[in-house]
């Protein structure tokens, strides 16, 4: 098992300890007035860890503490993986970024778009271009998720029951299926909406690479980049260091809630959100793209390849506001940010509602996790705990804030 340690003195990484322990006052106010149950923090810049904060548990019942090896479930933050499992495959020339899904997916080959009505009287037309793998990726393919409740397809997603985006008791294979028996809200391409896509993505590379999708990840991506504690679900042994999920109270207030089933290889194997980690391992992964493509001699992707991830790929080069998004949770805020292959990309620092590098990219998970990578100023930023929250917690953009005022050069 491997940990995450501090390697530098926050002076030699261009750090301010100050601003340092002005970031770690405030996060932990949120734990002392009982919003976060605790949280693990790192900042690294080239590729060194100069900044390790474990603060509060990670069980709250059982006096439990955040530790730097605490495993969480990482949710969204899935996504970006299965973006680069895909990608190993479009490099080795099985997939391409033009391909139709309905080639590896006969289930897609009549994508049907929403017209008009709702309900039963819903009236749909065919598509006016195939869906493509790329669709998938940049989250413009016309999929969405049940629990938006601001569109006609979203009901009907809650319909097929849908509403946690996966059939019940069924695999990723037949949950799959059942998206493709619903309309998609527009054109393929022609907007940004967040979805099942990367779901759908997920079982793509079951086709394409013969293998289920945990097998693929853990052969391809995992293992080459030492990720030791990745994976779909906890073994006996990781078991106690996974940290408790908790919900947001009516009161602001937390409680456990039930997550993910991680104990046992779970049925549906989720590309969207169905990962576990370990700070090392969201270290390790950052790593990749930061080195973009390249690890301690392992090479997973063309830097070409990664440039292309973290370009923004939104139609007409816009920002996600411009489509009116709903994401799952804060990216924080959308003025001045795109989206790539799998991540969002700050396309203009200056509309951001957090300092931001150009360039700079990342993403979230609904329990309150997130990281990004700032090419600009060579820094990666990791943030952990386990809380689903009712609304924003508005703690995003000041992590951002806070980080960028400790950087000193």
């Amino acid at each position: 098992m491997a940990q995450l340690r501090q390697e530098a003195d926050p002076g030699e990484a261009g750090l301010d300890a100050k601003a340092l322990d002005r970031l770690d006052q405030h996060v932990a106010h949120y734990v002392d007035e009982g919003r976060l149950p605790g949280f693990l923090l790192a900042v690294a810049r080239g590729g060194r860890v100069a900044h390790l904060t474990t603060h509060g548990r990670r069980d709250v019942a059982a006096d439990l503490p955040v530790e730097a090896d605490t495993l969480w479930r990482i949710y969204s933050m899935t996504k970006p993986v299965t973006t680069v499992a895909a990608l190993i495959l479009v490099e080795e020339g099985r997939l391409s970024l033009d391909d139709p899904v309905a080639r590896h997916l006969p289930a897609f080959a009549d994508p049907q778009v929403y017209e008009s009505g709702s309900g039963t009287d819903v009236r749909t037309r065919p598509a006016g271009r195939p869906l493509l793998i790329r669709h998938l990726l940049t989250h413009t393919a016309g999929l969405t998720f049940a629990f938006y409740r601001t569109h006609p397809v979203d009901a009907l997603y809650r319909a097929a029951g849908l509403d946690s985006a996966v059939l019940p008791g069924s695999d990723l294979a037949r949950t799959v299926e059942a998206y493709a028996r619903l309309p998609l809200q527009f054109e393929p391409g022609t907007q940004w909406n967040y979805s099942v896509a990367t779901n759908v993505l997920g079982r793509v590379i079951e086709v394409v690479s013969g293998q289920p999708l945990d097998a693929f990840f853990a052969e391809r991506v995992f293992g080459p980049l030492g990720m030791t504690d990745a994976g779909f679900c906890v073994s006996d042994e990781q078991a106690p260091r996974l940290s408790e999920l908790y919900g947001e109270t009516a009161g602001g207030g937390i409680e456990p809630i039930a997550g993910l089933p991680l104990r046992g290889r779970p049925r549906f194997l989720s590309g969207s959100g169905g990962m576990v980690a370990s700070a090392y391992d969201v270290h390790r992964f950052m790593e990749l793209l930061r080195r973009r493509g390249e690890l301690d001699g392992v090479r997973l992707l063309a830097s070409e390849t990664v440039e292309l991830m973290t370009r923004n790929h939104l139609p007409g080069g816009a920002d996600l506001r411009a489509f009116g998004s709903r994401p799952a949770h804060d990216e924080p805020g959308n003025d001045g940010v795109g989206f790539g292959l799998g991540v969002s990309v700050v396309i203009d620092p200056e509309r951001t509602q957090a300092p931001s590098g150009l360039g700079t990219y990342g993403w979230s998970g609904v329990a309150t996790t997130t990281f990004w990578v700032d090419p600009s100023r060579d820094l990666t930023v990791q943030f952990m705990t386990q809380v689903r929250p009712k609304s924003s917690l508005r703690l995003f953009p000041d992590l951002r804030r806070l980080v960028h005022e400790a950087v000193t050069d």
